[in-house]
C-alpha cells in the first residue's frame, strides 16, 4: 500500500487535463503563458484572494513572498522549530535570519507565547505554518505581531481549503503561499506553487521577482518596456503544462477535500483509544473560527520507528514528519542550538508518523492500516 497514489484521480480528470493540454499545444507558449494566467484567476476566485501569482514551487513562493513583503538582509523571522526545511531555508534564501520558537503543547503550530519570547530588536516578521490538517493560532500570533509592529507572512503551502473567520489561509497578513507538489491536496504532476495576497504591491513585486525582475503583467501593457528589468529577479515561473493539469484538478478539489475528511474520520474512529496511539488529529479541535482540511493524517505514537518498520514489513508505507527539528538541522548549526532547546518540537519529531491518506485510498485500506497498528500494540485488532 503506497503512502500516496493519484492514478485514479488522474484517470478521473484526464478528459479535462487533455483539453487544457491541447490549449497549451495550440497556443505554443509553454511557460508563463495564458494557461498560467487562467489558473491564477481561478485560484484567486477559489481562495478569495485579490491576487494569485503562480510559480514553479512552494519553496520559491515563500522566498518571493518574503522579499516582496519587505524582508531586508539580516532581518529576523520567527519560525516554528517543527516544520519542513523550506520554512527556514526560504528565510535564508531571501536574505533573512530564521529565529526558532517552539510549537504548541498539542497540535503542531507555532506557539504565540514562544514566538513572542523570540522577538528581538531585529525581528521583522513572524511566519506561522499551517500543518497537516489545521491552521496555526493566527489570532494569538496576530496579537503578538501587532504588539511588536511585525509583519505576518504565512507558510500556507499545505493549507489550500483552510479558512479562519471566513478568510482563506495565506490572507491574514502580507500574504501566503500554496504548494502543488503531487501529494498536496491540490497536486500537479511535478513541483508548482503560488503566492496568495490581497496586497497589490506584494503581488506585483512577486510577479517581477519570479520573472527575472521584469515588469509583470502591469508593465506588459506598455510596449517598449515590457522587457524592462525593474528589480534583480530569478526564474521561478510556472510552466503552462503544470497549470493545465492543476486547472483540470481544481474542478474536483471540493470533492477531494470531502473524501480526505471521510478517510480521516475513519482513521480517528478506529484508532482513538488504542494503547500506544498517543493522539489522533480529530481529538484536537482546530483553532477558534477555523476549519479542518486533512492533507496529512499524522498520528502521535509510542515506539514510532518500530511501528513504522512493522507496517513496512506488511507492505504499508508511512512517512515521518519530521525526523529532525529545524533547530538541529546541520545547515543551522551556526545558530548554536542544542537538543532540549525546543522540547515540544523535539517530542513531535520522535512521535509523529503519517499514514496513507489520499482521495484514491479505499476504505478497506484504512481498515487494514488500523488493524496492523492495533495488532502491533495489542496483539489483535479490535
Amino acid at each position: 500500500m503506497p503512502f500516496f497514489d493519484q492514478a485514479a484521480s488522474f484517470q478521473e480528470h484526464w478528459e479535462g487535463i487533455a483539453k487544457h493540454l491541447d490549449d497549451v499545444l495550440d497556443n505554443g507558449k509553454f511557460s508563463h503563458g495564458a494557461k498560467v494566467a487562467e489558473l491564477e484567476e481561478r485560484l484567486a476566485d477559489w481562495t478569495g484572494a485579490r491576487h494569485a501569482v503562480a510559480v514553479n514551487s512552494g519553496t520559491d513562493a515563500l522566498v518571493l513572498l518574503l522579499r516582496a513583503a519587505g524582508l531586508e538582509p539580516g532581518d529576523e523571522v520567527v519560525v516554528p522549530a517543527f516544520s519542513f526545511i523550506a520554512t527556514a531555508s526560504s528565510v535564508v534564501l531571501a536574505g533573512g535570519v530564521p529565529v526558532f520558537a517552539d510549537i504548541e503543547e498539542r497540535g503542531h503550530g507555532l506557539d504565540p507565547r514562544a514566538a513572542e519570547a523570540a522577538v528581538t530588536a531585529r525581528t521583522r516578521m513572524i511566519m506561522p505554518v499551517h500543518l497537516f490538517d489545521r491552521m496555526a493560532d493566527l489570532r494569538g500570533l496576530g496579537a503578538v505581531a501587532r504588539r511588536h509592529g511585525l509583519t505576518i507572512v504565512e507558510d500556507s503551502a499545505e493549507a489550500i481549503g483552510m479558512r479562519m473567520d471566513g478568510v482563506h489561509a495565506g490572507l491574514h497578513g502580507a500574504g501566503g503561499v500554496l504548494s502543488f507538489f503531487p501529494a498536496k491536496t491540490l497536486g500537479g504532476i511535478g513541483d508548482g506553487g503560488a503566492v496568495l495576497t490581497d496586497d497589490e504591491s506584494v503581488a506585483e513585486t512577486a510577479r517581477m521577482l519570479c520573472h527575472h525582475g521584469r515588469g509583470g503583467r502591469t508593465l506588459d501593457n506598455f510596449p517598449g518596456i515590457s522587457n524592462a528589468t525593474v528589480v534583480p529577479g530569478r526564474n521561478s515561473k510556472m510552466d503552462d503544462v503544470q497549470a493545465a493539469v492543476l486547472q483540470a484538478k481544481l474542478t474536483g478539489l471540493d470533492a477531494a477535500i470531502a473524501r480526505r475528511a471521510g478517510l480521516a474520520a475513519r482513521y480517528d474512529a478506529r484508532l482513538s483509544g488504542v494503547p500506544g496511539v498517543l493522539d489522533v488529529p480529530g481529538s484536537l479541535p482546530p483553532p477558534p473560527g477555523s476549519d479542518r482540511v486533512s492533507y496529512v493524517h499524522l498520528l502521535r505514537v509510542e515506539d514510532r520507528d518500530a511501528l513504522a518498520a512493522h507496517l513496512a514489513a506488511r507492505g504499508i508505507e508511512t512517512e515521518v514528519y519530521y525526523p529532525v527539528p529545524l533547530h538541529l538541522q546541520p545547515c543551522f548549526a551556526h545558530l548554536g542550538h542544542r537538543p532540549g532547546d525546543f522540547p515540544r518540537a523535539e517530542k513531535a519529531c520522535a512521535e509523529a508518523l503519517a499514514v496513507p491518506l489520499y482521495p484514491d485510498l479505499p476504505d478497506e485500506h484504512v481498515d487494514r492500516v488500523c488493524d496492523e497498528i492495533e495488532r502491533f500494540y495489542t496483539g489483535t485488532p479490535r
